[in-house]
């Protein structure tokens, strides 16, 4: 089985029973046509960067799965005759990456130093002067 990564954005006007009922919708499809489902994340509501179909936001939502073409087949099917999707994406990736959160602050990754990466840089570049 391959691996993916797939987002969906749906439009911001549902109800949170709505959206509830999207996913699972989504997630059963999924797993209905040989797929396993290995992690889910709502990134919540964000602007979109120009407007689709009358919409400036929209709801992100991004699955991270194994399963074959028929899998990808039959989700984006549904997709594409569903009205409460504004758009979707699948990519194929070698490798699950299940360490990464993308749409969390970086104070959060750095355990609450915001400036932790430039004092690395910093430390590094004063080693390297007194080195040489």
């Amino acid at each position: 089985m391959n691996s993916y990564e797939h987002t969906f954005i749906a439009k911001q006007d549902l109800s949170e029973s709505q959206f509830k009922k999207t996913i699972e919708k989504y997630e059963n499809i999924i797993n209905n046509n040989q797929g396993k489902i290995i992690k889910t994340e709502n990134w919540g509501l964000r602007n979109l960067s120009y407007e689709i179909r009358k919409n400036k936001k929209g709801i992100y939502y991004h699955i991270k799965f194994e399963g074959l073409g028929e899998t990808i087949q039959k989700l984006e099917e549904n997709e594409n005759i569903d009205e409460s999707i504004i758009r979707f994406l699948t990519i194929k990736v070698k490798k699950i990456d299940l360490d990464t959160n993308y749409f969390t602050k970086k104070e959060d990754q750095n355990n609450g130093k915001k400036w932790n990466g430039i004092k690395e840089k910093t430390q590094k570049k004063e080693t390297q002067i007194f080195q040489n």
